[in-house]
């Protein structure tokens, strides 16, 4: 039985296209020369990270983030950057009965803009910096296992990436969901592991409850 639904922040239940595009423009690049780098970095299988150094050798994510911040120009989210089936596949899971959770690799930052948008939506909020393990460190799922009131294989974990969420999320005992969207989910989907570790493939989080409802059944 799946009891415990838990979802992944950026490409999951966000949308980034607009922070991409505020790094693009914080480095000084088109957009879109942005975007077809970063394409190429996920394509070839190297940390996103690796963009910026593309753009800037020396550059180092968590410095940058705190010159944005002091700037006046943070890191930032809010509800029009959520995607247009967060709302409806919460409300939805939430009638279901599961408890839900919401746990990625984020700053202590995006943990608080995460509060604010679900605080009466889940159970759980965890981010990577409130942990001290980020994804797709084991820890990080160690921790996601110790919070929800169940065993690790009564956890759904759902998430956009095969590298970061869904192969440690296996590891670690837990069912697995794997969305398309995003350029990680776009790319990853033709990864011929997807299938064999990943418990059920999503295009929307609207579909999440049928299939929920249907592995809890004993159906496929």
């Amino acid at each position: 039985m799946i009891r415990a639904v838990v979802f992944d922040v950026g490409e999951c239940l966000v949308d980034e296209t607009r922070e991409y595009g505020t790094w693009a423009d914080w480095l000084g690049v088109p957009r879109h020369t942005f975007s077809a780098m970063f394409g190429a970095v996920i394509a070839q299988g190297r940390d996103y990270r690796e963009t910026f150094q593309e753009f800037r050798p020396d550059f180092d994510l968590h410095k940058e983030r705190e010159k944005r911040a002091a700037a006046g120009k943070p890191e930032h989210f809010a509800e029009e950057d959520l995607y247009s089936d967060v709302r409806t596949a919460l409300t939805q899971l939430r009638a279901d009965g599961p408890w839900l959770g919401i746990a990625g690799n984020q700053t202590v930052r995006a943990g608080r803009i995460l509060r604010e948008l679900f605080t009466d939506d889940v159970d759980l909020i965890g981010t990577s910096d409130d942990w001290g393990a980020s994804k797709p460190d084991p820890e990080f799922f160690v921790r996601v296992a110790q919070a929800a009131p169940f065993e690790a294989e009564e956890i759904l974990y759902v998430g956009d990436r095969l590298d970061n969420d869904i192969r440690p999320a296996v590891t670690a005992g837990m069912r697995t969901a794997l969305i398309r969207r995003g350029p990680w989910g776009t790319i990853q989907q033709r990864d011929p592991e997807a299938d064999s570790i990943t418990t059920i493939r999503i295009d929307s989080l609207d579909e999440l409850s049928g299939k929920v409802a249907k592995l809890n059944a004993g159906e496929h």
